[in-house]
């Protein structure tokens, strides 16, 4: 499925009535999901993140848009942050199942309509631009609001789609692609913004200008002021004061995350902060962030603490957030904040059921879900045991040569897990393509050949996920062996019952492998299929019998 993000930001960040007028557009169609609403009072701007298939976001922007512009009037407009229009920008970024060259097209297409419906004039800029002086949004934006009348009146700035002249009350609108951005602000234990800049101007990529020894800024042959390059890629700064927080800020647009994360942005803005005699008290998340990032901070902040990374996904977050201090100013909700958990709250999963609710939908009369996700519930509880075995062998200086082995067990744990348990509701959802398969109409020659190889084919996928489920026991085997042999010997038991839950999840996978394979009727695909399962289950035997008697040794032997 194609999905893409829309970020419009609105020039409107203190009337909640008029903000949900323009919201309320933008839900009116389905197909979207309104992710997030984050308005500034100070900086006078709220910023819209919206998820969907690419024909209903673009659809939705354009709507509120044009809400936007009958609401907004930019003549009596004023805050913190930079501005030119009732919607200044309107970014298209990729999300799944599309490409930037995608997004490209979209924006175009929006564009197009906006300048030519609502007769405001558009530029396309980042990914979208069609020149490279508009790549950068801080150039078409320059002069603001005020100085669009004039700006559009040059040549080069003919617009890229709309009138060549300044909407009255709208103003003029950016629209593009671009790159998950990251909007992130750096809290300072002091009021004065000119501290905020003058970080931000060192940390910045773009940096300041060069000065000389008199502090005048060096020029080249024209004139122009030559560049210090500032510290962060990708980053975007500038320093301002938050009447609403009684505290100045570093905010920053981390255009590429992967090449400035904001734990390193973090990091770097404490380094200057203490040079200037202040302190960072924490930060703020403007937006949504992607999982990705918050788990690369989380880890690199375990690793500085010494500590095992091999632990569940909603601790490493906590350690992210807490050291970041990103519930300085409001409450952090993962749930709100993660886009990944935004989108994924639109979905019901077997995974996320309580072990009641679990439990029951198992035992009612449905066929799925069945014992293949049980299964692969089985094998994720005996990884979760290895972990846990892995993480109690810290803490004691006896214990300091094993620090490494027992970190790497503890993540490789982790993974197979986090696998497992998308193999429970992959277990079930296969099942249902079965279904999907058997029920379609047979009774032309052409629609029973269409049919016959519909099952086959989900027959044989349905085959594929319990085989997964199969390697990834054989994979806990492993683990939990190790952990028997060199974890928390008062843990040894834990260790021993990992190796059982494992052993028993590949053996019930397994006889999900073979019930399938009397349905398939490709020889090869079974043959192979049947001997890798009888395989693996002589190897994961084997091993249980190594985990039994290493447990029982040391339960005896202590």
């Amino acid at each position: 499925m194609k999905i893409i993000e829309c970020v419009p930001n609105f020039s409107e960040g203190r009337d909640t009535a008029l903000i949900k007028e323009i919201t309320d557009a933008m839900e009116s169609v389905s197909g979207i999901t309104l992710l997030d609403v984050d308005p500034g009072a100070d900086t006078n701007r709220t910023v819209v993140t919206i998820v969907g298939d690419p024909k209903s976001v673009i659809e939705s922007a354009f709507l509120g848009i044009k809400k936007g512009a009958e609401l907004i009037d930019m003549c009596h407009h004023t805050g913190a942050h930079a501005r030119m229009g009732a919607t200044d920008v309107c970014p298209f970024v990729p999300i799944s199942g599309t490409t930037m060259d995608d997004c490209v097209e979209y924006s175009k297409l929006l564009a197009k309509r906006v300048g030519e419906e609502l007769k405001i004039p558009v530029f396309l800029y980042e990914f979208s631009a069609t020149n490279n002086e508009r790549v950068n949004l801080a150039n078409i934006r320059s002069g603001e609001y005020e100085g669009m009348a004039d700006k559009l009146k040059l040549p080069k700035w003919k617009p890229d789609y709309g009138p060549t002249k300044t909407h009255a009350t709208a103003g003029v609108t950016a629209i593009g692609a671009r790159n998950f951005l990251i909007a992130y602000n750096i809290n300072l234990n002091t009021k004065d913004k000119k501290i905020a800049t003058d970080i931000a101007l060192d940390i910045r990529e773009q940096g300041r200008n060069k000065r000389d020894k008199n502090g005048k800024f060096v020029r080249d042959e024209n004139g122009i002021p030559i560049k210090v390059p500032g510290i962060l890629k990708s980053c975007k700064a500038v320093g301002w004061y938050i009447d609403e927080y009684g505290l100045a800020q570093v905010s920053m647009n981390l255009t590429n995350f992967n090449e400035t994360p904001p734990h390193i942005a973090f990091e770097e803005s404490r380094n200057q902060a203490r040079k200037r005699g202040v302190r960072v008290s924490g930060s703020e998340l403007v937006g949504l962030i992607p999982l990705e990032s918050m788990i690369t901070a989380g880890k690199y902040y375990l690793n500085k603490q010494r500590r095992s990374t091999g632990i569940p996904v909603r601790d490493i977050i906590h350690i992210a957030v807490k050291s970041m201090g990103l519930d300085d100013l409001t409450p952090f909700d993962p749930n709100e904040k993660i886009i990944e958990y935004r989108i994924g709250k639109q979905f019901n999963t077997l995974a996320s059921m309580t072990l009641h609710g679990f439990a029951d939908e198992l035992s009612s009369d449905s066929p799925a879900p069945g014992g293949g996700s049980v299964a692969a519930l089985a094998g994720a509880l005996g990884a979760s045991l290895s972990s846990m075995v892995a993480n109690l062998t810290f803490g004691k200086k006896k214990w300091d040569p094993l620090f490494k082995q027992m970190s790497q067990l503890a993540v490789n744990s982790q993974k197979v897990k986090d696998e497992l348990i998308q193999l429970i509701d992959a277990d079930t959802e296969s099942f249902k393509l079965v279904m999907e398969a058997f029920k379609l109409p047979n009774k032309s020659k052409k629609q029973k050949k269409e049919r016959d190889s519909a099952i086959d084919s989900a027959m044989k996928e349905a085959t594929n996920i319990p085989f997964k489920t199969l390697q990834c026991c054989r994979n806990i085997m492993d683990l939990t062996l190790e952990a028997a042999k060199y974890g928390n010997p008062n843990s040894v038991s834990d260790a021993g019952v990992g190796g059982e839950m494992a052993n028993s999840g590949a053996r019930g996978a397994a006889l999900n492998v073979r019930i399938n394979l009397n349905d398939i009727d490709d020889e090869l695909f079974c043959k192979k299929m049947e001997n890798d399962t009888n395989t693996i289950l002589i190897e994961t035997d084997k091993l249980l019998l190594e985990i039994r008697e290493t447990v029982e040794s040391k339960l005896i032997n202590g």
